[in-house]
């Protein structure tokens, strides 16, 4: 069974190498697409395994655990995996219309390909050793296309974000030292059972080191300021997949460690988790509250959503936890979704400048619809998907008598609202400022079918799970419960070792 663990990390890593080989052709961009593709028909069918059968692990060379590197799959994995495919695919069909010929003889496709293969790995890994190698695999391959085209401001950007990123990379290593040194191992089932034995000061002392190191990964207050000094930097399909996906790995491995490994001291952790969760949503829709660019907006708001998803593991409850796994899939599709929007609106419009775009509603009505899919989901709009997740984590924080951080949950989605109102009358209700008439008809068709197919593929999705919840709310309870009970985790990994 382990080759459905290892074909999703496999198959992105063959479609980088073939890519690279290709890069001085246009059939690069149809290697990302088919490998995009049959990425995504391999976490199908892991999903469907994880599903049917439960959480399914590997030994990779037949060296048993915890001694080899291990690739696990529960329900949460599985779902990252699968949302992570479907963004692949989205802005591999999208950077038909967005990459140029330049930027695809620089290796976009390779390092692109490169990237879903990392974040892959990094969902899929259950040793924390090779959770670290996932990382620089996805440092080295995001920090390449951040500044593909060597654009000042993109130099500029990528100083910034490698900068904080190296930080996190030591403060993690020095956390994996400390950890093996207390335990001898790194396998996660394994050292859920080894922490039992350390000193409690100590390990509370060591996951605080590992809170950090996620928490910047993560874009969580106050380590968040490199993510909105760079992702408005490179070309919008690098923009749309980080948004979508990289701080949702820092987002994931703070879920995992803190219900599988560090899940010891919740006295002190929960309420440190739970200060960061209300202070990064009030910060990061402050600062969107204060942008006037597209992108710079959209980036304040990752920061803010990521605290919605903190906020369901400080609180820790089946619901809450629940609420955490169903916000991330959602958030994913949405955010990525807005970013190859506002890439279209300054391909038409000719900036991204809140000041210098504008008419999009009279002259583009289509991309103005589905504009307003992804930005109502954002702000918690029902019957979209951002409704169910906010609910979920508003009602969670109730349960608990957690009236303050649901209070701020809420007013957050409130000032969310402001946000997306605000480009809506900047970029599509007010007319032009010099009295152009941007339109997708200017578009070259094939362009034109390339933007739509993605963008419009990924509204309808967030549609779907809107209309039809209880599928994702389902599985989103099953992940939950299998995180607050790794019992079973730790039996598919460590089988008769245990």
């Amino acid at each position: 069974m382990s080759w459905f663990l290892a074909l999703p990390i496999a198959i992105p890593f063959v479609a980088a190498v073939a890519a690279f080989l290709a890069r001085g052709y246009r059939v690069g961009r149809w290697i990302s697409i088919v490998g995009a593709l049959a990425h995504l028909l391999s976490a199908i069918l892991l999903i469907s395994v994880v599903s049917a059968e439960g959480i399914l692990a590997g030994q990779m060379g037949t060296w048993p655990a915890p001694f080899g590197i291990t690739l696990v799959a529960d329900n949460l994995s599985a779902g990252m995996v699968g949302v992570t495919a479907v963004i692949g695919l989205a802005v591999a069909i999208y950077a038909l219309a967005d990459i140029d010929e330049r930027l695809e003889n620089l290796g976009y496709h390779a390092l692109y390909n490169v990237l879903i293969a990392g974040v892959t790995g990094a969902f899929l890994t259950g040793d924390l050793f090779n959770l670290y190698v996932w990382f620089e695999v996805m440092l080295i391959a995001s920090f390449g296309l951040l500044v593909l085209g060597g654009d000042r401001e993109q130099i500029d950007g990528g100083i910034k974000y490698v900068a904080l990123n190296l930080v996190s990379t030591v403060m993690f290593l020095t956390g994996v030292g400390l950890l093996y040194g207390q335990t001898g191992t790194l396998n996660m089932a394994d050292l859920a059972l080894a922490t039992e034995n350390v000193d409690q000061g100590l390990l509370t002392v060591i996951a605080m080191m590992f809170m950090v190191a996620f928490g910047v990964k993560a874009a969580v207050f106050p380590l968040f300021f490199w993510l909105p000094a760079s992702y408005h930097t490179p070309a919008f399909s690098v923009s749309a997949v980080f948004a979508g996906l990289l701080t949702k790995v820092g987002v994931y491995s703070l879920i995992r460690m803190f219900t599988l490994v560090f899940d010891h001291d919740l006295g002190f952790t929960q309420p440190v988790l739970l200060w960061v969760a209300a202070l990064t949503m009030i910060t990061g829709v402050l600062g969107a509250a204060s942008q006037t660019d597209f992108r710079k907006i959209l980036s304040f708001h990752i920061v803010s959503q990521i605290g919605y998803m903190v906020l369901g593991l400080a609180l820790l409850t089946p619901l809450a936890v629940a609420g955490a796994v169903f916000y991330l899939i959602h958030h994913i599709i949405v955010k990525a979704n807005l970013f190859l929007i506002a890439g279209v609106a300054d391909r038409i419009g000719g900036s991204t400048c809140l000041s210098k775009v504008g008419g999009l509603y009279a002259s583009a009505p289509l991309l103005a619809a589905l504009f307003l899919v992804p930005a109502f989901s954002l702000a918690g709009f029902p019957p979209l998907s951002g409704f169910w997740a906010k609910y979920l984590l508003v009602k969670a924080s109730l349960d608990v008598g957690a009236w303050v951080i649901a209070g701020v949950a809420l007013v957050v989605g409130l000032l969310t609202i402001y946000s997306m109102t605000k480009i809506w009358g900047a970029v599509f209700w007010t007319p032009h400022p010099e009295g152009r008439e941007p339109s997708l008809k200017q578009l070259d068709p094939a362009l034109r079918r390339a933007y739509l197919v993605s963008i419009g593929g990924l509204a309808g999705l967030t549609v779907l799970i809107g209309l039809v919840p209880q599928p994702l709310l389902t599985f989103s309870e099953v992940a939950a419960e299998q995180l607050l009970d790794p019992g079973a985790y730790i039996d598919a990994v460590l089988g008769e070792v245990r």
